[in-house]
């Protein structure tokens, strides 16, 4: 049984790969020994400031000639599926950012070939690690505000350029090939990865999009996806226009019950209760060992061959790929669309 995981990175153009870098370095359990990209620039900043020796300009020969358990995936979301499908054959381990992919087809494919070859595939959200978001989840399956009939997920800020991501991830992000669509696939699978995680799989969704300000844009600049369940429903809101803080709130999870309302951000969360009648902000108990980051419980179920929470799963993300799918259908056809048209659930 193996002590310490070895990683390779494979692409370097999501900017959220440096912040996982940072997180990589606190673990004795995980080395990165190797690192593919097709810039050079990039490649040189992660031998610079992360010490790591092997790059490569094609994952292909990464897969080929390092003795790695594990790759972390931080390329456009239209190459998941490729990466993971060649990862997965030579038995390595698979943690993608989110969403799974660019759609559906490819999500698909990647929770085949995990299934396929018997390798573990997690999808890393950064909410996942927020633990305001996570005790919401526990208080509602507590039952603290009763039947929980209405899950909203709001994200938003000024734009991928405009808050200062690098040219490297902004430029895909505005492909709507390459993301999969604009704002609404960037933000809006928040959304469908909590509604799928609390909810489960709607029956229905529909959407509604489009580029309102940013002109400079071929994608939508701002997007809403609802969600249909029997007897509940799920808002995603997605803002790459949105001017300052507060209200409405930038990244906020919310839950409706039939007793009361949560309000869980990043750092703070606040319930009111049909008892207490007034807004309470609660002490949130923090992330235990081996769930606190990303790369941190992507390692822990490797090394101790567990699954990944469900939020992080190849089924859930699989399910919540099929729901961003839908909205795009939605927002094409100008129609509701039923979860069953593409073979998910009932």
């Amino acid at each position: 049984m193996i002590s310490k995981v070895k990683l390779g990175v494979v692409g370097l153009v999501h900017d959220h790969v440096w912040g996982i870098l940072r997180e990589l370095r606190e673990l004795s359990n995980a080395e990165i020994i190797s690192a593919a990209d097709v810039n050079e620039p990039l490649l040189s900043k992660i031998r610079r400031e992360y010490g790591v020796k092997r790059t490569y300009r094609n994952y292909e020969e990464l897969l080929k000639k390092e003795d790695v358990e594990a790759v972390l995936v931080y390329t456009e979301n239209s190459r998941h599926a490729d990466v993971t499908e060649a990862a997965s054959e030579r038995g390595i381990h698979v943690m993608v950012e989110k969403p799974m992919a660019a759609n559906l087809e490819q999500a698909q494919r990647m929770f085949d070939a995990a299934r396929r070859y018997g390798i573990k595939l997690m999808i890393n959200y950064p909410t996942a690690w927020f633990p305001p978001m996570r005790y919401a989840y526990t208080l509602a399956e507590e039952g603290r505000i009763g039947r929980v009939y209405m899950v909203r997920y709001r994200a938003a800020h000024e734009g991928p350029k405009e808050i200062g991501c690098s040219p490297y991830f902004y430029e895909w992000l505005y492909n709507a090939e390459l993301n999969g669509a604009g704002a609404f696939m960037d933000y809006c699978c928040y959304g469908a990865n909590m509604c799928r995680w609390i909810l489960g799989v709607p029956e229905k969704a529909t959407a509604l999009g489009g580029t309102y300000v940013r002109d400079y844009l071929n994608v939508e600049d701002n997007a809403v996806l609802l969600m249909g369940y029997k007897r509940a429903m799920g808002i995603a809101e997605a803002s790459w226009s949105q001017i300052g803080e507060g209200v409405p709130p930038r990244y906020t999870l919310i839950l409706n019950g039939s007793e009361g309302v949560i309000a869980a951000g990043a750092e703070t969360l606040r319930i009111y209760t049909a008892d207490s009648r007034k807004w309470r902000i609660l002490e949130v108990p923090p992330l235990e060992k081996g769930r606190r980051n990303g790369p941190e419980h992507f390692v822990t179920c490797i090394l101790e061959d567990r699954p990944f929470d469900s939020l992080l799963s190849a089924l859930y993300n699989r399910d919540a790929q099929a729901i961003l799918e839908a909205g795009l259908i939605s927002m094409k056809e100008d129609r509701t669309v039923y979860l069953s048209e593409l073979g998910i659930g009932d």
